[in-house]
């Protein structure tokens, strides 16, 4: 059972995050008696349900926000032994 798959999140965990960010705020909203603690879980809700669909736009543009190619890049703006710039 993988979670990110190719660089992004799978699809089925961006579905489940969505409907259980559903879920959450619906229930708190329709049955908590308002208080700090139930506004803090809908917030919650809704913070697992935006994870959820930009996950899945980013799978949908192919945007690969977990992957580890940020390293190559990196190493090849590293400047090498003499070639320093002394200004």
């Amino acid at each position: 059972m993988k979670l990110i798959d190719d660089g992004n999140v799978t699809g089925w965990l961006c579905t489940t995050l969505i409907v259980v960010g559903i879920g959450i705020s619906y229930a708190i909203l329709k049955y908590a008696p308002p208080s700090i603690w139930s506004a803090f879980l809908a917030l919650f809700g809704f913070l697992l349900m935006t994870i959820g669909g930009l996950s899945s736009r980013g799978r949908l543009l192919k945007i690969k926000p977990f992957d580890n190619s940020y390293k190559k890049a990196r190493k090849s703006y590293e400047v090498k032994g003499e070639e320093q710039d002394t200004t």
